[in-house]
Order: structure tokens, then C-alpha cells, then sequence
């Protein structure tokens, strides 16, 4: 008992919670091989009773030193308090120096003389005392995100969300590209839009067109170039037409066809760049800013061509390091490929520019709105570029709860929480300038994260994982650093097991929480519109839930009895009716029916156009900052993007629009729902 006793106290001093709470089903108990699983994961060596007691020891030990951490977080303009320092008697007299962001140094006697209020930045403070010194790295953050108006008051605005891929025109390549981006925001922003969501954009896997997650990445760093608006070739034209208007993605058939045209655009542009044009210096410049970053993808990229692999867990032991000397002698010898791989992504990036260009053009305030995945798959660029800061041996997901009795796994290695303190949070850094980017807002996923993750041994159920603790005060500290660096807005999915007093946490930070209208009850009862947290994006659904029509005729019910994934279907139609019946109660009592609406009728009855404004106009009331339409319900579409926990059983990530671009802009039910929305949510420039 004692030997267990111990490695539930290494569990907790290394943020590794010993249980979890289930929704309806009581409190579970971590198991002793759970635990020490994940504290192996996390780099601590748990599998015998010596083990557990060497590294208690070395807690105690690094305790009674007060080792000073690797990170200290303050507040901007503020007075700056001293962190611990491991100094004793006549130590104590010291000296210590700042070396700020900017380059400027300020100095002075400790512990006398304090620092000064400083800027907001990350900056590097030195102590120097008798025979020692220590370094460690200040963040210095402003207290709130960004927002369009700032804390207090301002307009509510309201924006439209959209799978990229998905959108349907006559002149991309059959999946939505950059310049179907762009036409929209110019549409959507002349309605009066102030945002335009979008679904990740993060790089997928060339050599595997089958794996086509925008939440499953290869990289968050990076774009994903088939995104890319392109000239259409005269060898491809034949074959674009059944792309086109096919109803599913074929992303196989859309990456072979697009990548000879990015190869003749690549030859055109080196040819153009001998000759002295100035997108030479352009594309440089690119390089030179994304540094070390862009060269390991671009490496990657190239490796998973050479062996005929996405995942780099395939390739031969000597490249699946990046800094291999195998990997450092191809980078030299494919000097060439790796400089068309940058070339892409500076065309990515100078193509979601023209898109952000273009939404501030049609008069969006915020402007386009990014969507950042919570992880990255084990065998992309992102982990392999930077292998010892994920977790080998677990994935991160959820635990069960009532709308998923086994719990999720999603497949992703999550980052260890020391390696990133360690690191003085490059990486997340990193991840936070590279989605802002060209961005007004930025959603994150699963912000949970920030605080928490559920961690789930390698080859466990997830009812065997445990949640491991995240420092999310510097954290935080970060995001509101890089939100005001950037005047992006930060919207944090805050969906499912939510721990107490998170979103408390997040208000304070200035992060907006995501409410789906399915969701957002008191008790049976829909909430009303004013309830609604004012630091709040609302929508009526999402990308993992049914859309409107699909909530309304049972569609997606019906595809999960047909694919043998709904165990009582007669109870889910029950329920579904009680909440449609509940929905137009909350209608009725925003006086968005009929006085004498028969709702009994009415929930029997299929979705109208009426019914769909109805409800569109009830979540645009809502007292949030932002309200949010999906393209799919604007299209009036039933079928929804994804189905959380499903891989073969429905072409997850495939779907198209069944509407254009172009019949959108004219489709009565679309232009009656973005009408309403701007009647509820005016700005200050009147809509087209």
C-alpha cells in the first residue's frame, strides 16, 4: 500500500490528477499502471517502487534548493515583484539585470532595488551573487486579449463560418481554395459580416490524401497548399469538370491534378527570379523570416516524398531525427526540393493575405477568423520537427461522458508541460504567430488545454486516461501577449467536461467562450438570448454537430441508425422531438412565431425557410460579442461535416456544398438569414 501511496504522491507533483470525475457515474480512481504510464510519458521513469522513491527524492531535493523556475510571469505596468531565488545569508546580496525584448538593459542591487514596470514582452532576467549566476525567462503580459472595442461596450457583431475545402465554385480545382476565400468574405462583408470563420488550414499529408482532418494536421505551423488558388492547365481542364461538381472531395484525384500546375508554376517563377524580378527577394525574405521552422518542414515535406511515406515513424531509423546527420546530408542534396516547399507556403501566405486584404476591403472590423486544431498527428512534421517536446507512449482525449459512454481518443501526442516551460514556451509561441496571422480572431480549440488535458496511455481505453495539469497562468500569459501583438481576438471552444471555474478564468483573460445554442440550457429550458455571457461567440451548431436541417428531421439520427452506431433509436427520436418542442418554446417566447403557432404541429413539420430565420434571429439576440451562421445552414444542408468517432462509416471531411458560391449569393433562404442577422446585429456602416 505504501508503494502505491508514493506513486499517487509523484502522480500529484508532477501534475498527474489521480482520477476524474464522471458525469452522472461518480469518481474513477486512476489505476497504479495508468499512472505510471503516464508519468513514463511524461518523462519520469515510474515502473518500480526505486523508481517512484528517486524521483520524490529529487522533488524534495530541488525543493530545499528553491531552484529557481524556468519562467516568471508579470503583469505589464506593474510594479515587478522578486521571484524565490536560491540565495542564503550573505548571498542574498546580489545583482541582477534585464535584459528587455527591445535590447535596452536595466540593472540594479537585489533585493533593494526592484525592477521597474516594464513592457510588455518576453525579456531575460539575470541574478549574479557570489560564484553564481542564474537565468530565466520573463514574460511580461498585458492583462486581457485583444478585443475589436477593448473591455467595455461596443457594437455586437456577427460573422459566417465555413469548411474551406467544401466550398463549391466553377473555377477551383474541386476542393475550396484561397480565391473562393476571398469571393466570400468580399459577399458576406458587403452584408454587413464582420467576421468570416474558416475550418483549419493547417498542412495535411501530401503522401496520403486519405488522411484529410483539418483537426488531425501534419502541422499547425504551416499551410496547407492545397488550399492554393492556381491557373488551371490546359492538361488538367478535361478532367476538372467531374471534380468539380462531384458531391464528395476526391482529395486523391485534386492533389495529382493540382500538383503538376504548382510545378509548372514553381518553373515559372525560378525562371522569372533568374531574370532579376523582384518576388525573388519576396520569396527570400520569406525564408529568412520563418527561419529554422519553415527549413524541418520543408525537410519533411521532402523526406515523406523520397520514401513514399506521410509518417516519418516509417522511414529509416537515420531520418527520423531532423537533426540526424542522414537528414542534414539530404537537406543539402535536395536543396532544390526543399526550396519548393517553402515556395508554397510563401504562396499560401501571400494568397490568405490577398483574403484578409479583401474581407477588411468589403469592411469586416475583425476580419477573417482561424481556426487553431488542439493537436498534431504523431507521425506529421509538427512532432517530428520537434520530437522530444510530445509525448511518445499516450494521446490525448476525453473521458466519458453522456455523449460518449467510452470516452474519445483522438489519436494526437499531447506536449509535455516541462519540456514547454523549459523551452520558455517556443513552441506554443510559435503556434500562436503563425495562426493569427492574417487573422482577426482566432478560435482555439479545446481550450481546456490550456489548464488540463486527458491523457491516455498508449494502447488503453480512454477510460484509463488521466488529466495532466498544464501552467496555465503563463499559458494565458502568452496568449494575451501574442493576441495584443497581433489585435486578434481569441474565442476558446469550451465544449464538453469543463473544469470549475475555468471560464471564470478565461472572462478574465479577455478569452471569448464558444455557446452552442444545442447546448446553452437551464435545466430542459433553452437559455434566453440575453443570458448569453456578454465575452461569448454564440452559433447554433458546429462542425461536429448536426446542422440545423439535419437537427430538425432526425437526418443525422437516421445515418447513425443505418451505420449501427445508435443503440436505441426510438429514444433518440423521443428526445430529439422534446428538444425541437423546447426550441420553439424559446422561439414563442422571443415572439419569433405566430401567436397562435401550434408547436405540436410545427415540430412534425419539415424545416422552413421561416422557421430557419426564426432561429437564426434568436441566437443573433443573443447578449454575446459575436453570433456565428454556418454556410451549411445557410445552404439550407443536412448532412453534417464530421461525426465525432467515426472514421469509415461516413466520408467525415469530404462533403461538398450542394450550392455554389455564386447560387448562394442569390439564394433566398441564405440572403433572408444574413439580412436578419444584420437587422439584430447593425454596425456602423450600413449593409449592401
Amino acid at each position: 500500500m505504501q508503494d502505491e501511496a508514493d506513486l499517487r504522491r509523484l502522480a500529484e507533483a508532477m501534475g498527474v490528477e489521480t482520477g476524474y470525475w464522471r458525469i452522472g457515474a461518480g469518481f474513477h480512481e486512476a489505476s497504479p499502471d495508468s499512472l505510471r504510464a503516464i508519468l513514463g510519458a511524461l518523462g519520469t521513469p515510474a515502473a518500480t517502487a526505486s523508481d517512484v522513491a528517486a524521483a520524490l527524492e529529487q522533488i524534495e531535493d530541488d525543493a530545499r534548493r528553491e531552484t529557481l523556475a524556468p519562467v516568471v510571469v508579470r503583469q505589464a505596468d506593474e510594479p515587478q515583484p522578486w521571484p524565490p531565488w536560491p540565495m542564503r545569508g550573505e548571498q542574498a546580496a546580489a545583482r541582477w539585470r534585464i535584459e528587455l525584448e527591445s535590447g535596452e538593459v536595466v540593472s540594479g542591487d537585489a533585493p533593494e532595488a526592484r525592477p521597474p514596470p516594464l513592457p510588455p514582452g518576453y525579456h531575460r532576467l539575470i541574478l549574479e551573487w557570489t560564484g553564481e549566476v542564474a537565468q530565466l525567462s520573463l514574460i511580461v503580459a498585458p492583462r486581457r486579449c485583444w478585443t475589436p472595442e477593448g473591455p467595455a461596450g461596443g457594437a455586437r457583431a456577427w460573422g459566417v463560418t465555413a469548411q474551406l475545402y467544401g466550398l463549391r465554385s466553377e473555377r477551383n480545382w474541386g476542393v475550396g481554395d484561397f480565391g473562393d476565400l476571398a469571393a466570400l468574405a468580399t459577399w458576406a462583408g458587403s452584408k454587413g459580416a464582420a467576421v468570416l470563420g474558416v475550418s483549419p488550414l493547417h498542412a495535411l499529408f501530401p503522401c496520403d490524401p486519405s488522411t484529410v482532418s483539418p483537426y488531425y494536421p501534419a502541422s499547425r505551423l504551416f499551410l496547407e497548399p492545397l488550399y492554393l488558388e492556381a491557373a488551371v492547365t490546359p492538361a488538367a481542364a478535361p478532367d476538372l469538370a467531374a471534380l468539380r461538381h462531384a458531391d464528395l472531395i476526391d482529395y486523391a484525384a485534386v492533389a495529382s491534378l493540382k500538383s503538376r500546375a504548382l510545378e509548372q508554376a514553381y518553373a515559372r517563377f525560378l525562371a522569372s527570379a533568374a531574370s532579376g524580378a523582384p518576388e525573388a527577394a519576396e520569396f527570400r525574405e520569406f525564408r529568412r523570416q520563418r527561419g529554422e521552422a519553415l527549413e524541418r518542414f520543408a525537410l519533411f515535406q521532402a523526406l515523406a516524398e523520397a520514401h513514399g511515406s506521410a509518417s516519418w515513424q516509417d522511414w529509416p531509423q537515420a531520418y527520423r531525427r531532423p537533426e540526424s546527420a542522414a537528414a542534414k546530408a539530404f537537406a543539402r542534396t535536395h536543396a532544390d526540393r526543399l526550396a519548393y516547399h517553402a515556395y508554397l507556403q510563401w504562396r499560401a501566405d501571400r494568397q490568405l493575405g490577398e483574403t484578409a486584404a479583401a474581407a477588411a476591403a468589403a469592411g469586416m472590423e475583425v476580419g477573417i477568423y482561424r481556426d487553431l486544431a488542439v493537436g498534431a498527428a504523431p507521425g506529421g512534421a509538427e512532432v517530428w520537427a520537434e520530437p522530444d517536446l510530445f509525448a511518445g507512449g499516450a494521446e490525448f482525449g476525453a473521458p466519458p461522458d453522456p455523449f460518449s459512454d467510452r470516452g474519445q481518443a483522438w489519436g494526437t501526442p499531447p506536449m509535455r508541460p516541462g519540456a514547454l516551460r523549459a523551452s520558455a514556451y517556443r513552441h506554443f509561441i510559435a503556434l500562436m504567430r503563425a495562426n493569427m496571422r492574417h487573422a482577426g480572431a482566432l478560435r482555439i480549440d479545446h481550450v481546456m488545454g490550456l489548464q488540463r488535458l486527458f491523457w491516455i496511455p498508449a494502447g488503453a481505453p480512454p477510460s484509463e486516461g488521466v488529466y495532466v495539469r498544464y501552467p496555465a497562468d503563463e499559458l494565458l500569459a502568452v496568449l494575451r501577449l501574442e493576441s495584443q501583438r497581433n489585435r486578434c481576438l481569441v474565442v476558446g471552444e469550451d465544449l464538453g467536461t469543463v473544469p470549475e471555474g475555468f471560464r471564470p478564468r478565461m472572462e478574465d483573460a479577455g478569452v471569448l467562450s464558444y455557446r452552442v445554442l444545442y447546448f446553452e440550457r437551464d435545466g430542459e429550458t433553452f437559455r434566453r438570448p440575453a443570458d448569453y455571457p456578454r465575452l461569448a461567440a454564440a452559433c447554433i451548431s458546429t462542425h461536429d454537430l448536426p446542422t440545423l436541417a439535419g437537427f430538425w428531421t432526425g437526418s443525422d439520427l437516421a445515418a447513425l441508425q443505418a451505420a449501427g452506431r445508435l443503440d436505441a433509436p426510438e429514444d433518440a427520436r423521443a428526445g430529439r422531438r422534446r428538444d425541437k418542442l423546447r426550441l420553439l418554446n424559446a422561439l414563442a417566447g422571443e415572439a419569433l412565431l405566430e401567436p397562435d403557432a401550434d408547436l405540436d404541429a410545427l415540430a412534425d413539420a419539415a424545416m422552413t425557410p421561416a422557421l430557419a430565420v426564426a432561429i437564426h434571429v434568436f441566437i443573433a439576440r443573443a447578449g454575446s460579442l459575436l453570433a456565428l451562421a454556418q454556410l451549411e445552414d445557410l445552404a439550407g444542408e443536412r448532412a453534417q461535416a464530421n461525426v465525432p468517432g467515426t472514421t469509415r462509416e461516413f466520408p467525415n471531411w469530404r462533403r461538398r456544398l450542394s450550392r455554389s458560391l455564386a447560387d448562394l449569393e442569390c439564394d433566398p433562404l441564405a440572403l433572408a438569414v444574413i439580412a436578419a442577422m444584420a437587422v439584430e446585429r447593425p454596425m456602423a456602416r450600413p449593409a449592401a
